[in-house]
């Protein structure tokens, strides 16, 4: 059973919080949903996190599923809101999981609050804006993210007119759309039905600095990556493996953005084998 919380920030910002499970679980994660997503938790990430006795809580970001805005947030700053959810729900330490636009937002958790943060485990997720590699490469639509480099009124532009190109996503994406993570599409057109405002300060502070550094990172984590992403490409995955001392990258060569997915699971098992405490 699931417990939706309004929280209340020391900001005054509010913070949609979904919590997923027992206070005596094995492990609690807190998860990072993509971008466009309102922080539900979905059907896939329930079953997998019950199974393994794992307590699995979400937020909607800044912008998303009734949390306030937070314009012109960085990707450090989901460190400080996560920090205030957890002594909310009483959670001393914790993983996280970040799937695509979560992935950074996880990292940071990970690196700005290494007292609490036990492990991170990333699906697709981006690195950051860099001249090292061409960051664009491989990337079907990256209009939307090449908007947001030149600042938050651009991508409001882009946003008014912006359609997604079924090509960024595989056969194998669209299989898993249809079937395990039918949840996750509806989750996303539900997201953008109500506003686009989350999506653009994620896109823009994917494309300023992060405010941390990934070097920070202590805790163990691993990179998921689908080989044929066509939304983040598989040179993203290197460069964040690259960068972080204690990471090591998982790279699934079929798969694509959604399908890469299928492997939360055994995601949630590398957490549990990883913080197992003697």
């Amino acid at each position: 059973m699931t417990t939706k919380h309004n929280l209340t920030l020391h900001d005054g910002r509010t913070l949609i919080v979904h919590d997923g499970g027992s206070e005596s679980a094995a492990l609690t994660v807190i998860w990072h949903h993509g971008s466009p997503h309102t922080g539900a938790l979905l059907e896939p990430l329930l079953d997998s996190s019950t199974a393994r006795r794992i307590r699995l809580v979400s937020y909607a970001r800044p912008g998303y599923g009734g949390s306030s805005p937070n314009v012109g947030r960085d990707v450090a700053s989901a460190a400080a809101d996560v920090a205030e959810l957890a002594d909310a729900l009483k959670i001393e330490r914790f993983a996280t999981i970040g799937a695509s636009g979560g992935g950074p937002h996880a990292l940071a958790c990970g690196a700005l609050l290494p007292d609490r943060v036990l492990g991170v485990v990333t699906f697709a997720s981006p690195a950051p804006l860099t001249d090292a590699f061409d960051w664009y490469a491989g990337m079907v639509a990256p209009g939307g993210l090449q908007a947001a480099a030149r600042g938050r009124a651009a991508r409001a532009d882009y946003a008014a007119t912006e359609e997604f190109d079924p090509d960024s996503f595989t056969d194998a994406d669209w299989t898993a759309l249809r079937g395990a993570w039918a949840s996750l599409g509806g989750d996303a057109a539900e997201a953008g039905q109500a506003g686009h405002d989350g999506l653009i300060d994620d896109d823009v502070a994917f494309t300023m600095p992060w405010a941390f550094d990934l070097r920070a990172l202590r805790a163990p984590v691993l990179v998921v990556q689908g080989g044929e992403d066509r939304v983040v490409p598989a040179t993203h995955a290197t460069a964040l493996v690259g960068a972080c001392p204690t990471a090591e990258l998982w790279l699934r060569p079929r798969e694509g953005h959604v399908s890469v997915l299928e492997a939360v699971p055994v995601g949630m098992d590398w957490l549990l084998a990883t913080t197992k405490r003697p």
